[in-house]
Order: C-alpha cells, then structure tokens, then sequence
C-alpha cells in the first residue's frame, strides 16, 4: 500500500468520516473539496491566491496537458509543481470522463481508446500503459486509473461490458506503473445499476489499489439515484483507503456525499458558475446579472470573510460583470472558492467536535432562509 491515510474521527449516525490524507508534498485534511486545475491552472487565480484560501491539493487534467502543451514540455520545465508554481499535492485525473464527453469522436477497443482532439482533429490513441506512463511523467501526486464513464441511460449490457473493460484497463494500469511510491486511484463505474457497482467495485477491491474513485455519477442522473449508487457503492469500498467522489457537485452534494463516506471531491461548479454570474453562499445562490442588484450596497454574504465579501458590493460586482469585466470573473470566483473550502472545513470541525448531524441540519435550515437573503 502507497498511502498514508490515517481516519481521525467518525460519526455514529451515517458515514461521514474525518481523516488525514499525508503526501509527500503536504497534508490533506479531509473530507476535501479540490479545485479544478484543468490545463495547469484553476481559471483566473494565481496559485498563491489559492494557497492563501488555505487549498491543499488540486485537480489536473492529464488528457487536456497531454494535448497541450504536452507532458514532455512539463516534463522539460521541471514537472507539473514547477510549471505551474505549486508545491502542494496533485490529483490528476486520467481523461476518462473526458474521453466520456468525447464520444461521437472516439472508438473503444480492448486495448485502448482511439480519439480525435477536440483542438485540432488531430488522431490520438490512449491506453492504459500510456496513461500511466503520462502522469508519472508530470509528476502527479496522486494517479488514477483509465477507465471508461458509461453514458447515462444506457443499457444494463452496456454497462456491464464496460465495467469489464475499466477492469482490465485497471489491472494494466497497476502492472504499467514504475514509480510505486505515487498513489494509484481505480475508477468504481456501474451506470446506476446496484448490483454491477457493487460487482465493480468488490472486482477493483481485490486488485489492491492505493484509493478508489467513484466515477459516473455526474453524468444525468437526479440526486436521489446518485445518493442510492453511493449508499451501495462506499460500504464495498475499504474503510481505511482514501474515496473520491469524481465530478460531483453542488454544496447538497458534497454535504450528502461526506455523509454517505466520501473523503475527496472535485467539481468545475464553483469557477465555471462564478465565470458565468453566479455566486454560491450559505443561503443559495446570488445571480449578479439580475437587475435588483444593480444599487444593493451589500456584499455576497454578510457573513462571508472572503476578499470580495469583505471589499466588494454585489452593485460594484453586478457592475463588472455586465461590463464583462476579467475582475467579475476572479472575484467571483474567490468567493465562490472560499465558500466551499469553508464549507468542507465545517464539516470537518463539526466531526472532529461530533456534532456533524447539528451542522448539516443547519446547513439546510439557512438554505430554506434563503429566499429572503439572496432574491
């Protein structure tokens, strides 16, 4: 086992757990909210400004890197950290659900996956080894296997087949590796079927990987199906490995999510929503562009510290963005970060003090306020 994964605290009422993830290159409390850092960046913040919101571990994307600028570059620069200026840990993502989104440009087989690039239409093939070998070379601190993300709604056939093949390609994926003291992530898939997550993820289990990510469950389903495949999928999973709910989501779901076992999340929601007008708070969400902000002088949230809350009105910020202003978009963006950063460090308080179930009661109860705040 590659992995330094201690369980600090539990609660006697559900799942959630409180734990410390130790890498190399720092320490991850958990459960952890990761930003996305597709191409080596999460999208209008510098890395010290990250830091300076107290994130300790970030998303990649290694297909997006491998198409540009590609992971000999990075590899030239000094690695990933180096390229990009960051010392704390790395999860890079495979490209699986990339390849996912891909699919009227792809062609699976056994060995591998055929693509053309979303950039330049240029031919590419993928397989598990090569994928290995390309985030070992960007020097990632967490890796994760290839798979193959079955399309919501698909047949029970379907999933099946394509639960077998994110299998073999994981087995690959752990015969491919030659740094073994990098951590290796496989990908539970199953569609929404219980039975074929269970098969997986107990199939996955045997291989002995180092943590387990939980794929698929960002793909069109409702929340109440994506409650119920984790609600079968997590107790097969083993309790002292790191789980790593891919994709997912919304300030509900991560409070569900850590509820139901989940130690590590990612999502786009907080950047891609604060680049398109939208602040997350305690009480619900802020559309900036709406008219009756247009002379509020109060902040986002009154009881937000973060930067744009403490300086910024939601007139100044309305202002920005239908201006079309890049300070919209990075102050947005900060607050939307810290708000969620926040959020997972309540709950982490909340499970080391053991009143975890008084705080995800109060996270809904200020959301039902909501309506008067934030209209």
């Amino acid at each position: 086992m590659n992995i330094n994964f201690e369980i600090l605290a539990t609660d006697p009422h559900c799942g959630a757990r409180r734990g410390r993830l130790s890498l190399p290159r720092g320490e991850v409390e958990t459960p952890v909210f990761m930003p996305v850092g597709t191409q080596a960046t999460v999208k209008t913040m510098t890395p010290e400004e990250l830091q300076s919101l107290g994130v300790s571990i970030i998303l990649a994307n290694a297909y997006h890197l491998y198409l540009r600028p590609g992971a000999e570059i990075v590899q030239a620069m000094g690695g990933l950290h180096r390229f990009m200026n960051w010392d704390r840990p790395i999860l890079t993502d495979s490209g699986g659900f990339q390849i996912f989104s891909l699919a009227a440009l792809r062609h699976l087989s056994d060995e591998g996956v055929t693509f053309r690039s979303h950039l330049n239409g240029a031919t590419h093939f993928l397989t598990p080894e090569k994928v290995i070998a390309l985030q070992e070379t960007l020097d990632a601190d967490i890796l994760i296997c290839l798979d193959e993300c079955p399309a919501y709604g698909v047949s029970e056939e379907y999933v099946v087949r394509s639960g077998e093949l994110t299998w073999r390609w994981a087995r690959r994926c752990q015969q491919a590796r030659s740094r073994w003291e990098k951590p290796l992530f496989a990908v539970v898939q199953g569609g929404m079927w219980s039975k074929r997550r269970r098969e997986q993820a107990q199939a996955l289990v045997a291989e002995g990987f180092d943590g387990y990510a939980i794929g698929g469950l960002s793909v069109g389903e409702d929340k109440a199906t994506r409650e119920a495949m984790l609600e079968v999928t997590v107790p097969e999973l083993p309790h002292h490995q790191p789980r790593y709910l891919m994709g997912v989501g919304t300030p509900e779901d991560l409070v569900e999510g850590v509820a139901r076992g989940i130690d590590m999340f990612d999502c786009v929601l907080p950047t891609r929503n604060a680049r398109n007008g939208m602040a997350l708070t305690r009480f619900g969400r802020v559309v900036i562009k709406n008219a009756e902000h247009a002379r509020s002088s109060r902040p986002l949230d009154e009881a937000c510290g973060c930067y744009t809350c403490r300086n910024y009105t939601r007139a100044y910020l309305r202002h920005l963005y239908v201006a079309r202003e890049i300070l919209a978009y990075r102050l947005l963006t900060m607050h939307n970060l810290y708000y969620y950063l926040e959020l997972m460090a309540g709950m982490r308080q909340s499970l080391a003090q053991g009143n975890f179930q008084e705080f995800r009661q109060a996270f809904y109860s200020q959301r039902e306020y909501g309506g008067a705040y934030s209209g």
